[in-house]
């Protein structure tokens, strides 16, 4: 490559650029983001309106963490579906689908006459959920300019936050304004208005330079970065995403079975979903769905434990910027132990609080017990949601190569929600069986194994292009393969090509 094109491409958004971003791309990036606001929302708003349709619906333990459970579920059965079905019809129409099922399911779960219909049709709205959650981060990271992708994917986690930050306000003012039996009805329903907006947006919006120039489409590839891009860039990331497509077509490997037979990428699949599965076995999801309840079950009256969830939800949504903020300054790989080390740390708080603490002081519920369960709630998030989740979505929208980018995430995700499932719908046998205190020090114990995981085997990603990452992850797990590029570094046939 010539001095002067290395000169070029450092002045444009290449991936250690300081240009800007290019404001279609922001456009983009937030209607995209509607999908994680709905799937924030969605898994949000359970937490409040478990506490309504006890007595309505009449549930069980059982049946409280199932009907909480079914959505996510659902949602690991819909990530696997968007992610084979984005490779071959493209993220863009995949995401218009699941606005659809988004309407349909809130539209469903607002209206269910029992506990069956409730878990049909959180079951359906689980599949966008899981949808989204696959296919708004890979397309946002492709469409991305390389110097700003952290920064914009991360965008989703800030809607997901503040879909539930949305979730827990509008729960608590429902209850303040109506209250009574049937308000939970009106807390499902809201989810329609953000589905409409999503579906009508995405209309408008184009598929993916990536997308396009895997289905041989490179007119409309072109297009795409024209609009998304700096005028220098679009060239040598047109060669880039060419010369990857070339030769991951040379090797035929796009099924499934490849993955499994195919030794580099096996490890960097077991990679992915332990970065998947990690962020599930924090526990976070507990305090997201059952913040209400186990703030009841600590002293706390209803309206004060729906007023003092949206405590989490304002913390989300600020230590996210933070998380924002960080991803631009630090790499991944340390952003994620930071979040898993202090998520841990927080979980051992939370037990020790809840177990040494007295239930009852002057036969009352101890109320300082109570408000200590909730600041540990709300230490545990600021690691979780300004480190864990971000890095989480950024690293599964990075580490898969272009071709199988759609399935491998959508696998990686299903071991997500799968994850999220169990302890979703274990979470209120365990604590009816073995305490609050109890639950939390069996997450902290497992949240100690995935900080050793971090140290293992999770790989720095930060200024590398998704092509150059492709190079640099295969040359790291494959011992046949080339020497891994460094960060900024282009491969060979590029360099000709730019010359």
């Amino acid at each position: 490559m010539s001095h002067e094109t290395y000169i070029t491409m450092n002045k444009a958004s290449g991936p250690n650029s300081d240009a800007k971003v290019e404001p279609f791309v922001k456009v983009i990036a937030l209607v995209a983001t509607l999908g994680g606001l709905l799937f924030g929302y969605d898994t949000g708003v359970i937490s409040g309106a478990l506490l309504f349709m006890q007595n309505d619906l009449h549930l069980t333990p059982f049946t409280t963490g199932l009907v909480t459970s079914s959505l996510l579920f659902g949602a690991a059965f819909g990530a696997v579906f968007a992610g084979r079905c984005a490779t071959a019809m493209g993220r863009r129409r995949i995401i218009i689908i699941l606005a659809v099922i988004f309407a349909v399911g809130a539209i469903g779960t607002s209206l269910s006459p029992n506990v069956h219909w409730m878990v049909i049709f959180r079951t359906i709205l689980g599949v966008a959920v899981g949808g989204a959650s696959a296919t708004v981060p890979v397309y946002i990271a492709e469409i991305s300019p390389a110097n700003k992708r952290g920064q914009l994917v991360t965008i989703q986690e800030l809607m997901i936050v503040s879909g539930q930050m949305l979730a827990y306000m509008s729960n608590a003012a429902f209850n303040e304004v109506w209250g009574g039996e049937y308000t939970w009805r009106w807390m499902l329903a809201v989810a329609t208005v953000p589905a409409v907006l999503l579906w009508f947006g995405m209309l408008f919006m184009p598929d993916t330079p990536r997308w396009y120039a895997m289905k041989g489409r490179m007119a409309e590839a072109r297009k795409v970065l024209e609009k998304t891009r700096a005028k220098d860039d679009i060239e040598w990331e047109l060669i880039e995403i060419e010369e990857t497509l070339q030769e991951e077509s040379a090797e035929n490997k796009v099924n499934f079975r490849d993955i499994l037979v195919t030794p580099w990428l096996l490890k960097l699949f077991g990679i992915g979903i332990g970065v998947a599965m990690i962020q599930q076995l924090t526990g976070v999801n507990t305090i997201m769905y059952y913040a209400p309840t186990m703030l009841k079950s600590v002293g706390m009256s209803t309206n004060a434990a729906l007023i003092a969830t949206i405590a989490n939800g304002v913390i989300s949504v600020l230590m996210t910027f933070v998380g924002i903020w960080m991803l631009g300054r630090i790499g991944r790989r340390s952003m994620t132990l930071i979040g898993q080390i202090g998520c841990t740390c927080c979980l051992f708080f939370i037990g020790f609080v809840s177990f040494v603490m007295p239930e009852f002081v002057n036969g009352q519920p101890d109320v300082l017990r109570s408000y200590m369960v909730l600041l540990g709630m709300l230490m545990f998030l600021s690691f979780q949601q300004g480190a864990l989740s971000p890095v989480t979505w950024l690293l599964l929208s990075e580490i898969f190569p272009t071709r199988m980018r759609g399935i491998m995430m959508g696998a990686a995700v299903f071991a997500m929600w799968i994850v999220n499932f169990l302890i979703s719908f274990l979470f209120p046998i365990m604590l009816a069986s073995v305490g609050l205190s109890n639950s939390f020090f069996i997450f902290g114990l497992v949240g100690i194994l995935g900080a050793i995981f971090v140290i293992r085997c999770v790989p720095e990603t930060r200024s590398r292009s998704l092509e150059q990452i492709e190079h640099y992850l295969r040359g790291r797990l494959d011992q046949q393969a080339p020497s891994p590029l460094a960060a900024g570094q282009t491969s060979p046939m590029m360099n000709n090509k730019l010359k």
